[in-house]
């Protein structure tokens, strides 16, 4: 796996792009002088588990024949400043919304193994944040 992040040259807004030619814009917040022109590298940890996960949740689902239309998954989390001078995630808490035709007790299953098994973000995230998940059919 390779990123390679271009500075854009104005304030701290960059971009980020894959081997595969996949981009996303990366900025600092206005606090620090940012633009606001994309995701701040702590935002990016957030969406990596969000998004890993739903991936592992589809995949999970679809081997199980679910009839999953629709998947949100909303990442919240608590955030503390340590004496160091960084800031470190305390909590992060996910939520799920799915719909279609889908049962519970499969939904639970895949959640469950998403992760506490295979995301691999929340995996190394856990080890300085307690991570806890819930979700709702709609």
């Amino acid at each position: 796996m390779n990123i390679t992040v271009n500075w854009l040259q104005t304030d701290f807004h960059m971009e980020a792009g894959n081997e595969e030619g996949g981009k996303i814009r990366i900025d600092g917040n206005t606090q620090i002088g940012g633009l606001e022109g994309g995701m701040s590298p702590m935002q990016l940890l957030l969406a990596g588990v969000g998004g890993c996960s739903a991936i592992d949740v589809i995949s999970i689902l679809e081997k199980q024949k679910q009839d999953l239309k629709s998947l949100t998954v909303e990442v919240d989390s608590e955030k503390v400043k340590l004496k160091e001078g960084y800031s470190e995630f305390k909590e992060i808490h996910l939520h799920f919304k799915l719909s279609g035709d889908l049962d519970v007790k499969k939904v639970e299953r895949a959640l469950e193994l998403s992760i506490t098994k295979y995301c691999s973000v929340s995996k190394a995230l856990e080890k300085g944040s307690e991570i806890s998940y819930d979700y709702e059919i709609v």
